[in-house]
């Protein structure tokens, strides 16, 4: 794969949709900063490809067929902006995080998202450094039936909360971005 910024940023997604270590390596800087990494598990705000292979690790938990077409790009030497979709199936507990702590878990709806985004890579020496997002996230949560609440969806939310599914599925989907994130750490 090129190195060109329109290269970049179609590597930076093919890793999020695929988990590919190896290209995390080629592409991502040790020095990477994902600043959209508040609301996933803690590994996501690893820096370097470790946080990277967290965050689809996290995404992929949730959404099955999880692809992100882009649709124009936009930069320079320094700089990629980034117009996409993302798509998926909703197949696992979606579950935000705030402060490091559970703050939300959708349980499973089976249904398919498909949410325009912008982002912003920040790029030096041929590799991402930096990565911060525009996304419409009222839509995503409207595509899932949480906002606003479809009754189903939101019993199943209160359902999940009480009997400590939602509590269970950060812990899985906490333990599952470290390990992703842990082969990359120990190879320092």
């Amino acid at each position: 794969m090129g190195t060109g910024a329109a290269d970049l940023a179609q590597g930076l997604f093919r890793i999020l949709e695929t988990g590919d270590a190896d290209l995390a390596a080629d592409l991502v800087s040790e020095d990477f900063r994902n600043r959209e990494a508040a609301v996933a598990p803690a590994a996501c705000s690893s820096p370097g490809p470790a946080g990277v292979l967290a965050s689809g690790v996290w995404m992929r938990s949730a959404f099955s067929e999880l692809r992100f077409p882009i649709v124009d790009t936009a930069g320079n030497d320094r700089q990629v902006w980034v117009r996409l979709r993302m798509q998926g199936r909703h197949t696992g507990p979606f579950v935000r995080f705030r402060d490091g702590s559970l703050d939300q878990a959708i349980p499973p709806t089976g249904r398919e998202i498909d949410i325009e985004q912008i982002h912003v890579l920040d790029l030096r020496d041929g590799k991402v450094v930096g990565h911060e997002a525009v996304r419409d996230d009222v839509t995503m949560l409207a595509q899932l039936g949480v906002f606003p609440p479809v009754p189903a969806t939101a019993l199943r939310m209160i359902a999940w909360k009480v009997t400590g599914r939602a509590a269970r599925a950060a812990v899985r989907v906490t333990t599952q971005a470290a390990e992703a994130a842990a082969p990359v750490h120990g190879s320092r």
